[in-house]
């Protein structure tokens, strides 16, 4: 039996940011209890952990077709293990084992910092093991973390939800929100800094409705100007906020916080009255509408971005045709587009008028239609616009072939870049200055000429070239089933550029 210091793991990653960075949090006690980050495609690790998402029945199919493909792999290789957490496991629990007998530990979101114990409990019993917790055991944060990328990094600043949107089963997977005090946070958000990351990123199932817990209904806004006292970090994100409960606060806060950035992820499920109504989504178009104006007149290079559910039980083509006509006033840079599908436990899985797929498919093909246009008439008004861009690790499919770099501005639009003959070539981590020349679906092109390219190196760019010198090649941790650093979402989308 190998020894847990010489076994290798690899994470794959389906859903949301939130299971993104509880991944680092997976990676990280991994790593804590002796594992290594497998280092080559080709071969076959110690250590297989899928991090699952439940939102879409797609998902659950990628899982167990993933499954079903490792099960000559495990055949053939007696120390390899195989363990499935997350949403999905949470909510099928022991049908997973049921489903792939050669699955050796299923755990749940509530119980992630169990993983190691777990596993070293199958290999010494050889037998299965599945634990379940019905409620959160140790909040995700105080977890080790091995951050994806050492110039930014997600701070949870709650978990749970407390809205009942009746298509959604995360509540009952993830539990009632719970939020960390602002101490806690920002306390991380420092430590991150401090070990050279300029950009964060908040998590919460609904941010805006942090503080609710200890009875401060302005903590979000106050947390945002908070971190925008904290030195040497440049980039604040935030996602995703819940339009029924978006305040003025929170707006003001974003225009005044030089280090907040100019981007906003605000979910739109629906054009229609009628089918908000039905989703218990507590606002209406109107409304949505309203704070998008609001925002854009406080901040106007705000890019907004949306997720949108065409099918939804009920749906009419007039409703349809109203999510139409809202996503044209709304001006999306990018949109992740779902079709409904029911999910078992759900309240919308038993309404009677469910929308024939063949229906679905056209609604949505229309909206795909509709958004790639506005994205691409949105990007080439990006033309001449002079863009900071955080330098990042992926320089896209096609980087090899056109030797250009990628980052992202400051609004979170992707943008590839050239690097002018005998100017300085950035580290992931460091600032470019350069004009957008070119505009393509969902990025943006920068080729400058030298008198018109800036390079700024920075902490992070550093952080990187330290990371790099400790790895000595080891080789990075797979998140998703592509690319190093690939989040699959394991459901349909719009091809956003985010």
């Amino acid at each position: 039996m190998t020894e847990t210091r010489d076994r290798t793991y690899q994470v794959r990653t389906f859903g949301c940011q939130m299971n993104v960075h509880d991944s680092e949090r997976i990676s990280g006690l991994l790593e804590e209890a002796g594992y290594r980050p497998h280092p080559d495609e080709s071969t076959t690790p110690n250590l297989i952990v899928f991090n699952t998402c439940a939102v879409r029945e797609n998902a659950d199919n990628r899982l167990y077709g993933h499954l079903g493909q490792l099960r000559p792999v495990k055949d053939a290789h007696e120390d390899l293990q195989i363990a499935v957490g997350g949403c999905l496991a949470q909510k099928d629990q022991r049908t997973v084992q049921e489903r792939a007998p050669w699955v050796d530990v299923v755990f749940g979101t509530h119980n992630i910092g169990a993983l190691p114990t777990l596993l070293e409990r199958s290999r010494h019993n050889e037998a299965a093991e599945i634990e379940i917790l019905e409620s959160l055991e140790t909040f995700p944060s105080t977890l080790p973390t091995k951050r994806d990328a050492v110039y930014s990094g997600w701070v949870s600043i709650s978990v749970g939800c407390n809205n009942t949107c009746t298509f959604c089963i995360v509540p009952s997977l993830r539990g009632k929100e719970r939020d960390r005090r602002p101490g806690e946070i920002l306390a991380e958000v420092q430590a991150l800094v401090d070990d050279g990351a300029v950009e964060v990123t908040l998590l919460g199932q609904n941010v805006n409705t942090y503080g609710v817990e200890f009875g401060d209904r302005g903590a979000f806004a106050k947390l945002l100007r908070a971190c925008g006292e904290i030195e040497g970090l440049e980039r604040v994100r935030f996602t995703s906020p819940h339009p029924a409960s978006f305040t003025d606060d929170v707006i003001e806060a974003m225009a005044e916080t030089p280090n907040v950035m100019p981007q906003l992820h605000m979910p739109l499920q629906s054009g229609s009255d009628t089918v908000l109504k039905a989703m218990r989504r507590s606002y209406r178009s109107r409304r949505f509408l309203g704070i998008l104006e609001k925002v854009r007149d406080r901040i106007p290079e705000a890019a907004v971005t949306t997720d949108i559910i065409v099918g939804f039980p009920g749906e009419t083509e007039e409703d349809f045709e109203q999510t139409m006509r809202v996503v044209e006033a709304s001006r999306f840079s990018s949109a992740f587009t779902f079709q409904y599908s029911p999910r078992p436990g759900t309240p919308a899985a038993e309404m009677t008028e469910q929308i024939p797929k063949d229906v679905v498919q056209r609604r949505f093909e229309r909206l795909v239609a509709l958004q790639d246009r506005i994205t691409a008439e949105e990007n080439a008004a990006r033309i001449g616009s002079v863009q900071e861009l955080l330098v990042t690790a992926d320089s896209g499919t096609k980087g090899g072939q056109t030797g250009r770099l990628s980052g992202r501005a400051p609004d979170h639009r992707l943008v590839h870049f050239s690097v002018p003959d005998g100017a300085p070539v950035p580290r992931p981590g460091d600032f470019v200055t350069v004009p957008i020349t070119e505009a393509a679906g969902f990025y943006l092109l920068a080729d400058p000429a030298p008198e018109q390219y800036t390079l700024r190196r920075s902490r992070a760019g550093e952080a990187w070239d330290r990371s790099q010198a400790e790895s000595c090649a080891v080789g990075t941790t797979q998140v998703g089933g592509g690319a190093p650093g690939a989040v699959s979402l394991g459901m349909p989308s719009l091809r956003p550029a985010v």
